[in-house]
């Protein structure tokens, strides 16, 4: 097999550049142990790609990508012959790879990325704009702004707040950065790295794969987890800030008090407050806020909590000085928090645990959660040149149709409200089969573990058995019939038990649909953006609103999925659409952008369409996904790939330019 086209040479947009790979020196056996625990569309796309032979990909292997329930197939759906080929076919790339003595590939022809892309996607053209974004060896990756600010402003006084410091912040900053265009980040902790800096109770970590949650621009692959732990996300976090020089930027402990729009000179008028109390009053051509939506604390008002004279913290706010071993302690609420602190304590020794639940949590099949990356990835990754690379393009490919199909509601469905269609009435099932495996000899807990409303109706977390063994703990008590009031020593229940206990966590969540809460944002006219929304906070792209000119949101409504899609992807998108719309102020040498009322209602019935037909959207079912007014503010419908569209274009007829 020869190499059929000639490389382009350009610098990758990554601030994890790959280094050559390690010789391979291995024995056929050997390699077909590697062989036999890859990925194998990855390892057959890594090879073509680095040899620069199509060839590779083999003919009729192209992955068909049958729709997941629960969890993807392995290699995306290949049947036993199809692996069987693919297996030899990979062995034998490898063969070539050692004896070519290949430890580096380069940018690929647009025609090889076509390919790949095509073989990878089983001929699903419209997911490769939005692919293309995150592959490092496309030559239109696209995501890195291609203009600079002294050629479109020269000398202009042009600056942008930038409003957090967490993982949209973060790449805010960069893109605006690599633009050339002033920026100021301020951040309200004294730290970055947002959620996964005030996050640091026990066994938190992601519940999504590593590879799908990290920047197209910071492509690590020596992760050490499946699933990173919080500390290995933030050190991640704060290495990115460091390669990309942005820590010189950031003014930590400061805080964002007020902004005020003046038509007079078309800038936003700001007030920060330090660490101190000092405010201080500056002005910026335009805001970026990447205010995360999970960040404000929400712990209801239970009676009497102020008697009690134990130790209280939300998980948010861990208080490290606390030992809780051999402790009794009690934890409110089964959310992914929950989830993660609940085991954690048992395995590290807590005298008694009380749960209280008011909701059971679905839990996706995920045997690997706890587990490091496997020995073959490990060895791919140092051996295969950029293997790492192409793997987290496959999990972000996985993701763009995730499970969708399975929790999409049909009409008039008979078996609401415990699921909303066929297929999720067969996912509920087989959950069931599970929990009922997990907790057998215990219908008392079984009673309990199985939600009482539709798979995906609200967050899956991931689940590896362990939830399940907390439940059965001799040291674990379930209590379902709530909170009726705090005493000195403990909590009362709904049915007048009193549980002693030295510490309450409080994992009850967050109140995520008030957006930009404890900030004052006055824009034309004098409208504060609170009083604008009234409660349902709504953006035209998940970043704009009308009358707030040049104020962009990374972390707005509607930013995020649950069913399907990057979380990352989408950040990255908003704020590279932030850059493309102060390029477009630039370009037209205008004070400000402000999208039209117009352009925002199509947006919004747009999306309030797509959440009306999945099964968080129906009417039966209250989540922390939907707002005071009932309608889903928090949650994306659609896909990544559409998302891409969305963000694309900063379209002129949507918008008026201020002079």
């Amino acid at each position: 097999m020869t190499t059929q086209s000639k490389r382009t040479e350009v610098q990758l947009d990554d601030l994890f550049p790959s280094s050559p790979t390690e010789a391979i020196t291995e024995t056929d056996a050997e390699l077909e142990r590697v062989v036999d625990g890859a990925e194998l569309p990855v390892l057959l796309a890594s090879i073509a790609a680095a040899t620069g032979d199509l060839s590779w990909l083999g003919v009729g292997l192209e992955p068909p990508h049958p729709p997941a329930d629960l969890t993807p197939c392995p290699h995306g759906g290949m049947t036993e012959d199809q692996q069987a080929q693919a297996r030899k076919l990979a062995l034998a790339g490898l063969r070539e790879l050692a004896e070519r003595r290949i430890t580096t590939v380069s940018v690929l022809p647009p025609e090889h990325v076509d390919a790949i892309l095509g073989y990878l996607t089983g001929g699903r053209e419209e997911w490769h704009p939005s692919l293309k974004h995150e592959l490092n060896l496309a030559p239109d990756k696209g995501g890195a702004p291609d203009w600079r600010f002294a050629d479109l402003a020269g000398d202009r006084d042009y600056s942008v707040l930038i409003v957090g410091a967490g993982v949209g912040g973060i790449a805010a900053a960069h893109r605006f950065s690599q633009a050339g265009v002033p920026i100021t980040v301020v951040e309200s902790a004294a730290e970055l790295g947002g959620t996964w800096a005030k996050n640091r109770y026990p066994g938190v970590r992601l519940d999504t794969p590593t590879f799908g949650y990290s920047y197209s621009f910071a492509q690590r692959g020596d992760w050490p987890h499946q699933f990173a732990e919080g500390h290995e996300i933030l050190e991640y976090l704060r290495d990115v800030a460091v390669r990309a020089g942005l820590t010189d930027k950031i003014e930590f402990s400061t805080t964002l008090v007020r902004a005020r729009w003046s038509d007079a000179d078309g800038r936003w008028h700001v007030t920060t407050r330090d660490s101190a109390g000092v405010e201080r009053e500056r002005t910026f051509s335009a805001i970026v806020s990447a205010v995360g939506q999970l960040d404000r604390p929400n712990i209801p008002d239970f009676a009497g909590a102020e008697d009690f004279r134990g130790v209280t913290m939300h998980t948010q706010e861990w208080r490290d000085d606390v030992d809780w071993t051999g402790a009794r302690v009690a934890v409110i609420g089964t959310g992914a928090s929950a989830y993660q602190i609940v085991p954690a304590a048992i395995a590290d020794g807590v005298g008694e645990l009380v749960l209280f639940q008011r909701s059971a949590p679905w839990m996706l099949p995920a045997p690997t959660y706890h587990d490091k990356v496997t020995e073959a990835f490990s060895w791919l990754r140092r051996k295969v040149p950029h293997y790492a690379q192409w793997y987290r393009l496959w999990v972000i490919l996985l993701g763009i149709p995730g499970r969708t199909h399975s929790v999409t509601a049909e009409e008039g469905w008979p078996g609401a409200p415990l699921s909303v269609s066929a297929r999720n009435q067969a996912v509920r099932d087989e959950l069931v089969r599970r929990l009922s495996a997990q907790l057998e000899g215990r219908p008392d807990l079984l009673a309990h573990a199985i939600p009482d409303y539709p798979p995906g109706a609200k967050r899956m977390l991931r689940d590896n058995g362990v939830w399940a063994a907390a439940l059965r703990s001799s040291r674990t008590t379930l209590v379902t019939s709530g909170i009726d009031h705090f005493t000195p020593r403990g909590i009362v229940d709904g049915d007048g038990v009193e549980h002693v206990v030295d510490i309450v966590v409080f994992a009850t969540g967050f109140k995520p649909s008030d957006y930009l809460e404890g900030i004052e944002v006055i824009g034309r006219g004098g409208l504060e953006l609170h009083e604008y929304w009234a409660g349902d906070a709504r953006a035209h792209a998940c970043v704009t609103v009308p009358g707030f000119p040049s104020f962009f949101m990374i972390y707005g409504p509607n930013i995020g999925g649950v069913s399907a899609g990057s979380l990352h992807f989408m950040l990255e998108r908003a704020a590279e659409y932030a850059v493309k719309a102060v390029r477009r102020v630039l370009e037209e040498g205008a004070a400000a952008i402000d999208v039209l009322p117009a352009a925002l209602d199509r947006f919004v019935a747009w999306v309030d369409r797509g959440n009306r037909r999945m099964s968080w959207g129906q009417p039966y079912v209250r989540s922390w996904y939907k707002n005071s007014h009932g309608r889903v503010s928090q949650i994306w419908p659609y896909t990544n790939a559409d998302y891409w569209d969305v963000t694309e274009t900063v379209r002129d007829e949507d918008h008026v330019f201020l002079r």
